[in-house]
C-alpha cells in the first residue's frame, strides 16, 4: 500500500487513537509558535488539520497541502475558518504555488515520509519571502534508529487486523542540515522534545526554525 492510500485508511482514526508523538507536536507548535503572527502560511501535510487551527488562530492566512484526499475531508470537515484554505497536492512534486508568496512554511511529522528531502527544501525556499521561516516538526532520528515508526491499528471490522506500519526513511540531523544550508537556509534553532512518559529515552521530536537568507 502505498503512504497516500495508508493515510487515506488511517484518516477516520487519526485523531482519536492513543498517539503521544502526535500529541507531543501538538503542544512543541503551542511552545513554539503562541507569542508569533503570520502574513501567509503554508502548512505541509497538514493531515486532518490537527495544528491547521492552531495556523489559523497566528495567520491572515493559511494554505494547507496535504496528498490524502481522506485526510484533507476530514480536516475540511474541523477547521470552517474563512481564512484557511485546503489543496490536495504531492509535495514531492512542483507545488502549485507562486513564487515568494508565504512568510512562514511549517511541515509536521511528514519529511520521515520522503525518502529525497532537496526538492521539499528547494520549494520551500522558492514560496517563501525572504526572511521568511520554515519550520519542521519531526520524529526523532533516535528513536528511528530504534524501531519507531508511524503506525495504526486497523478498527474496521471487514479488515485485516493488526498494525499497519506507514512507509518512512530515516533522515538524520546532519542531512536536515546539510539540505536546508544547500537550499539557501540558515539555522535559527533546533530543539528536542520528550513527551512527559518518555523518561530515561531519546527525544522524541526534533524541531528546526530555518530563515530564507
Amino acid at each position: 500500500m502505498n503512504i497516500a492510500a495508508t493515510y487515506d485508511e488511517w484518516a477516520s482514526s487519526y485523531d482519536e487513537d492513543h498517539n503521544k508523538t502526535r500529541d507531543l507536536d501538538g503542544l512543541a507548535m503551542k511552545e513554539l509558535l503562541s507569542s508569533s503572527h503570520f502574513s501567509h502560511t503554508l502548512e505541509l501535510g497538514c493531515g486532518t488539520g490537527k495544528n491547521t487551527l492552531l495556523l489559523a488562530s497566528l495567520s491572515e492566512r493559511v494554505t494547507a497541502l496535504d496528498f490524502s484526499a481522506a485526510m484533507i475531508e476530514r480536516a475540511r470537515q474541523k477547521v470552517t475558518s474563512d481564512n484557511v484554505s485546503f489543496i490536495e497536492a504531492d509535495i514531492t512534486r512542483t507545488w502549485p504555488l507562486e513564487n515568494g508568496q508565504f512568510d512562514f512554511v511549517v511541515t509536521n511529522l511528514v519529511l520521515e515520509h520522503i525518502s529525497n528531502l532537496e526538492p521539499i527544501f528547494v520549494e520551500a525556499h522558492r514560496v517563501l519571502v525572504p526572511g521568511g521561516n520554515l519550520l519542521i516538526s519531526e520524529l526523532h532520528p533516535f528513536r528511528q534508529y530504534l524501531g519507531s515508526q508511524a503506525n495504526f491499528k486497523r478498527s474496521t471490522p471487514d479488515s485485516e487486523e493488526g498494525a499497519v506500519k506507514v512507509d518512512a526513511f530515516t533522515h538524520n540531523i546532519s542531512e536536515f542540515l546539510d539540505r536546508a544550508r544547500d537550499a539557501g537556509f540558515s539555522l535559527l534553532s533546533l530543539q528536542e522534545w520528550w513527551h512527559e512518559e518518555d523518561a530515561g529515552r531519546p527525544p522524541r521530536l526534533l524541531t528546526l526554525m530555518l530563515e530564507k537568507m
